[in-house]
């Protein structure tokens, strides 16, 4: 294994930092995670630090974070956020699956989708729901990743004047 993974992690203001550089960086090379290029560090850690805020073992949502092995440095992240209602609580929507872009390439994603699966496993969940952004070809990737396309809006996200985009869901089943 190339990544090393924690949950929930203590968000110390450098690795609040770090996360921030990553989700920017991830944005600014194209990566469709909330925000739309280009974009700056300020800008992120206003969305980053509502995330932040509702994470942890006793909180509704949890953050994964895979950090490469050799250097320590984040290379990747997620966000399982609970649907805060009762008849949804046997699945999560993952938020924010990104690597940062000096790590794609690697596997790295493939790692982070199995870690977050295993951890849903473990906790007794019965599936994963995410959305993606159309026309950047993740629809593959997830589809490699176990998930099945369950749902499409056609032109639901605007990336600019002129180019709509697909709001795609995607399921994987683990039971």
């Amino acid at each position: 294994m190339t990544l090393a993974f924690t949950l929930d992690p203590d968000l110390d203001p450098g690795l609040r930092s770090g996360l921030v550089r990553l989700w920017t960086d991830a944005t600014n090379a194209g990566g469709a995670v909330g925000f739309v290029a280009p974009v700056t560090e300020d800008e992120v850690r206003v969305v980053a630090e509502r995330h932040f805020a509702t994470v942890g073992p006793a909180e509704p949502d949890r953050l994964l974070v895979a950090y490469e092995a050799r250097t320590g440095r984040p290379a990747g992240m997620l966000f399982f956020e609970s649907m805060r209602f009762g008849p949804m609580d046997h699945w999560r929507m993952l938020k924010r699956v990104m690597i940062h872009p000096d790590f794609q390439g690697r596997g790295y994603g493939a790692e982070l989708m199995a870690e977050a699966a295993r951890t849903a496993r473990a906790w007794g969940l019965e599936g994963l729901r995410l959305t993606l952004r159309g026309g950047l070809g993740l629809e593959k990737f997830y589809g490699r990743c176990g998930y099945t396309e369950v749902g499409r809006v056609p032109a639901a996200i605007r990336v600019g004047p002129g180019d709509d985009r697909d709001d795609v869901t995607m399921w994987l089943d683990l039971r």
